[in-house]
């Protein structure tokens, strides 16, 4: 029997970049006891929301806290409540060690930029002038979290050249999923309950928002989300996000905006 030659043999994977939203848990402080019972608590008001979700932990405040934190121990208490934490974001020299040990991915901080890397200088005489005003960075692949703040400055070069806003003119069914990248996204139609939209700009849905929405996936803590009528599963700004339970006194079933103010997701009427 001849063995197949390795260039025509199919290979049994290939490796895609994909942007999957995730849910960050922020560690404030290191409690286990009390760590499992809000945990508990949040599960509890929406069940089906958590059930087999990954999660990260953010360590960005306790970067300064010296004691160890048992990853094992919070990792086992998320899996009993079928919650799966993949990787930390942040924390210290030791809490990244610790993290390994207990089989997390290792993500940077929050707003931490990577440094580019140094231009070699020129080893011949160049005939042009330098200029007289700072030159722009080039960014690269190695820097994603430089290209993300530029467009959050309306006075960048970005701005000018910014992507027109994402249309959905049918209406989003349960099971679908719709992202704008880059862009607002702009829904004439419902969105069923068990549906999915998320937006890096803001999300406006002109009809029913029964699923769930995420604005401003990348960070941006401008974006809103606009709805006529707020029937959410889930809203979400930044990361910062409310479930239905959350949302029944808050404008049910009537025009809403969702913003953050003060790191705080506000809800006000659509006026």
């Amino acid at each position: 029997m001849q063995t197949p030659s390795p260039n025509t043999v199919e290979a049994s994977f290939t490796m895609k970049g994909a942007l999957i939203p995730m849910t960050v848990l922020e560690l404030v402080r290191d409690d286990p006891l009390d760590f499992e019972q809000v945990l508990q608590a949040k599960v509890d008001q929406a069940p089906t929301f958590f059930q087999d979700t990954p999660i990260v932990l953010a360590l960005e405040k306790l970067e300064h806290h010296e004691q160890p934190i048992d990853f094992s121990r919070l990792v086992t208490i998320c899996k009993k409540m079928h919650i799966y934490p993949v990787a930390i974001r942040g924390g210290s020299k030791h809490h990244i060690t610790a993290a390994r040990m207990s089989g997390l991915a290792i993500l940077p901080a929050a707003g931490k930029k990577t440094q580019p890397a140094p231009t070699p200088p020129d080893k011949e005489p160049r005939d042009q002038p330098e200029a007289t005003q700072p030159t722009q960075l080039t960014q690269t692949p190695e820097s994603p979290h430089v290209v993300e703040s530029a467009r959050q400055h309306p006075n960048s070069e970005t701005s000018d050249q910014a992507k027109p806003a994402k249309i959905v003119y049918t209406p989003v069914r349960s099971g679908q999923q719709v992202y704008a990248s880059g862009t607002d996204l702009i829904v004439l139609a419902p969105v069923s309950a068990g549906a999915e939209i998320l937006a890096d700009g803001n999300i406006h849905v002109y009809g029913p928002l029964r699923g769930r929405a995420l604005a401003g996936i990348k960070g941006d803590t401008k974006a809103r989300i606009f709805c006529q009528s707020l029937e959410a599963e889930l809203v979400s700004v930044a990361g910062q996000y409310k479930i239905s339970e959350d949302l029944q006194d808050k404008g049910w079933r009537e025009p809403r905006q969702i913003f953050l103010d003060q790191e705080r997701l506000t809800i006000k009427p659509l006026v």
